[in-house]
């Protein structure tokens, strides 16, 4: 089994190489990003002689920051979260341990991190990192938990939260609880809920003081102007985030009555994947990918397999028909 696939989600090159092309288009439910993206980016005035106006990445800002609830003076766009998750890593430093299993740059945001389980680290007082909800397994923390959490942290002890997948029910985030004295970053994507994840677009919520740093290691021109154009309209299109919330609730729930019918339990609070856990996932895998369907193992989780949200009611048929031949 190849390496990228369990690498990251989306591995369809290294797929089509090794299985082939077949005769059906491949269905890639490997990643965690909503299938039916927000439908406008195609439509949107890009000048692409100009750099962004300083002024177009503040209009962004102030957009993601009523969306997230917040004062703009706690928000600082990025090129996509990974990308913020290992620049605060490196600015904050120090000893850190990170809730494993979770998202591979966890591990990797601060030098030396240390992987612990979710009891574990309920006890721990020093710099934490988390996802809420996590991937792959989709646990989610409630908000009390989490604020116990923070309580234990102070000075450079830090809380660093990647809600990457907070969007499908903002009710779980802990965006509201962001101030300038508190040790508490938060990690949102955009790229997921919107599913426009070639945008490479995510934001840093945290203190006034470390996002002023931040900005200055991003330097003037931190984002495209698509990525500024996009967002800004994205973020400000409340009918369409409404109403896909809504959607990925039955998609996810679709997805789950047909896994539960071919006898899996799938896992998981996080309406963009499930997860199943049974000992043939390697075999399903195979099974899933020479009939052109991608899904997601893990190498550290042999029994695991993550399933992202088939994008119609074709889709959705086709998995139930491959899962019937098994």
């Amino acid at each position: 089994m190849s390496a990228a696939w369990h690498w990251h989600g989306g591995a369809l090159d290294a797929a089509k190489a090794h299985f082939g092309t077949g005769g059906q288009p491949w269905l890639d439910l490997s990643t965690g990003i909503n299938p039916s993206p927000w439908p406008d980016a195609g439509l949107m005035p890009i000048d692409w002689q100009r750099l962004p106006e300083r002024s177009a990445l503040e209009a962004l800002e102030a957009a993601a920051a009523d969306y997230f609830g917040l004062a703009p003076r706690h928000v600082c766009a990025v090129p996509g979260t990974e990308i913020g998750m290992r620049l605060i890593g490196g600015m904050i430093g120090g000893p850190a341990r990170h809730v494993a299993p979770g998202y591979r740059t966890h591990g990797e945001m601060i030098a030396g991190s240390v992987p612990v389980g979710w009891s574990e680290a309920m006890d721990t007082s020093g710099t934490l990192i988390l996802a809420n909800p996590n991937n792959p397994d989709g646990r989610r923390v409630h908000c009390d938990d989490l604020g116990k959490l923070l309580a234990r942290r102070d000075g450079d002890r830090w809380l660093l939260m990647d809600e990457a997948f907070a969007d499908a029910d903002p009710a779980g985030s802990m965006a509201d609880a962001v101030r300038d004295e508190r040790p508490l970053v938060i990690f949102r994507s955009f790229g997921k809920f919107f599913g426009l994840a070639g945008v490479r677009l995510g934001f840093v919520l945290g203190p006034e003081k470390l996002l002023t740093s931040l900005r200055q290691l991003l330097g003037a021109w931190p984002l495209s102007a698509a990525a500024v154009a996009i967002g800004t309209a994205a973020y400000r299109d409340r009918r369409w985030i409404a109403d896909t919330r809504t959607q990925l609730r039955r998609s996810a729930a679709a997805l789950d009555i047909l896994l539960t019918r071919h006898g899996y339990r799938p896992m998981g609070e996080c309406a963009l994947f499930r997860l199943i856990e049974t000992p043939d996932a390697a075999a399903l895998f195979e099974r899933l990918a020479c009939q052109a369907i991608l899904t997601r193992p893990f190498s550290g989780q042999p029994r695991w397999l993550r399933i992202g949200l088939p994008p119609d009611a074709a889709a959705l048929d086709r998995l139930d028909a491959t899962l019937g031949h098994g």
